[in-house]
């Protein structure tokens, strides 16, 4: 495996930045200081550039097997690095659903001839799988997904005794979407009633309302406390649910986590009017409100990590009606980049960007040697210019379903170069396609 140093890179970590070299040796980060001057294979001239640690995006949708006419692994993992994710978690909503051990192994060896970035893959749990959830090895798979509101398939959990059975004997971490079934129906029915099918999607946000959120949010809490449970609670979107967290313990010692994505802190509900079904997410996006109080409750620790829920779906299914265009939509791609606009725009500073996408993630989910930039870890890194703008054109996105929610949008910075696990995955503006990809690690 080839040498690389950087060079005089602003290196944003652990709470600091300072100008710092870096010596990357068999994938791994194996000196860092002022003035670095080894021989290398390849030296990247950082001047003027900042580093961060990867990204790591603990909830996407990379559609294999059995929905590859929307996103395969290869390019949504393409779209990653091309973003600055290094590390991603996927979702066992595919087809077949991942609800068995062989059907979880069928993924990883897909994802070990074909990611570019590292990887892991949420085993699915179902009203009637839980001998398979149980089978389920804490150190090489990043946690069990159990769906507390509308999925796909067969993994919608709304049987009682099968979630106390899953929170009780989980023997990892478990990840939840949180929204209340029932209430979301009894919603949709009033507005059907009200309006036929000229329900339109600025209903959207009222009919997975806030209170289908919370109902759902604070049961899975209540079961999680009652069997101490390590819960980890998906795409926060409503301000009342930042309520139910914690922030003033260390995150190490944190049994109930909350992530949020994006899309909720970008995004309002007065942008359906130029957005459309092109931000139709599952939960909904909300009001400026909720998302302002998202915000802060990523700010003061109440919500631990950011991530994406990346979901593509083809541009003619999200081209139809608000009630028969699918929920989800890419982002991965553009995650760093909307988050620096949020820097540039004083929301929050780059070491607190760090931390919710990177080394929260990786103490969260106890991923081994990943998500810091120390020696000795492996080098999963960004070189991004911060005063370099990018415009979002169909031209330039690499997910597979070619349409973004920020087509057109011009962002302040530029991802340069980014490595993972030691190797060159993406620089200037191309894609390096090697195997650069490895199944994360669990320290547990």
């Amino acid at each position: 495996m080839s040498t690389i140093l950087i060079k005089n890179a602003q290196v944003v970590n652990e709470g600091t930045i300072q100008v710092q070299d870096l010596f990357i040796k068999n994938g791994r980060i194996e000196k860092i200081s002022t003035s670095l001057d080894m021989d290398a294979d390849q030296v990247i001239n950082a001047e003027g550039l900042h580093l961060f640690p990867g990204l790591i995006d603990d909830q996407v949708h990379f559609r294999e097997p059995g929905l590859t006419h929307k996103a395969d692994i290869f390019t949504e993992s393409r779209a990653a690095v091309a973003g600055g994710t290094t590390s991603f978690m996927e979702m066992p909503n595919t087809v077949p659903n991942t609800l068995t051990q062989k059907l979880l192994q069928d993924k990883y060896d897909i994802a070990q001839d074909s990611s570019l970035a590292n990887y892991s893959f949420f085993m699915g749990a179902a009203n009637d799988n839980l001998d398979e959830v149980l089978k389920t090895n804490p150190r090489d798979v990043c946690g069990i997904k159990v769906f507390m509101g509308s999925s796909t398939g067969n993994m919608l959990v709304d049987n009682e005794a099968a979630l106390e059975a899953i929170f009780s004997q989980a023997p990892t971490l478990i990840a939840t979407h949180c929204e209340d079934e029932l209430t979301i129906q009894e919603n949709l029915a009033i507005y059907k009633e009200k309006y036929g099918d000229d329900v339109t999607i600025e209903m959207h946000p009222l009919i997975r309302s806030a209170e289908a959120c919370y109902l759902s949010s604070s049961k899975a809490v209540e079961l999680a406390k009652k069997n101490n449970t390590r819960l980890h609670i998906l795409h926060i979107s409503t301000a009342k649910e930042t309520g139910l967290f914690e922030n003033d313990i260390p995150l190490e010692q944190k049994r109930i986590t909350a992530e949020a994505c994006i899309h909720h802190l970008w995004f309002s509900d007065a942008d359906y009017k130029t957005k459309g079904n092109f931000i139709k997410w599952n939960p909904a996006v909300k009001t400026a409100n909720d998302r302002d109080a998202i915000l802060k409750a990523v700010l003061d620790g109440h919500i631990d990590v950011i991530a994406t829920d990346h979901a593509p779906h083809t541009l003619e299914e999200k081209s139809q009606p608000y009630l028969q265009a699918p929920s989800g939509g890419p982002l991965v791609q553009h995650a760093l980049q909307a988050l620096l606009d949020m820097v540039k725009q004083g929301k929050l500073t780059l070491e607190q960007m760090v931390q919710k996408t990177a080394h929260n993630t990786a103490i969260l989910f106890q991923i081994e040697q990943r998500g810091f930039i120390r020696e000795g870890y492996w080098a999963d890194l960004v070189l991004v210019d911060l005063n370099k703008p990018y415009t979002v054109t169909k031209e330039n996105i690499l997910s597979k379903c070619g349409w973004s929610p920020f087509e057109n949008q011009t962002f302040t910075s530029t991802i340069e170069h980014t490595l993972v696990s030691g190797l060159l995955a993406y620089t200037n503006g191309q894609i390096q396609e090697v195997g650069s990809g490895h199944r994360l690690l669990f320290n547990r």
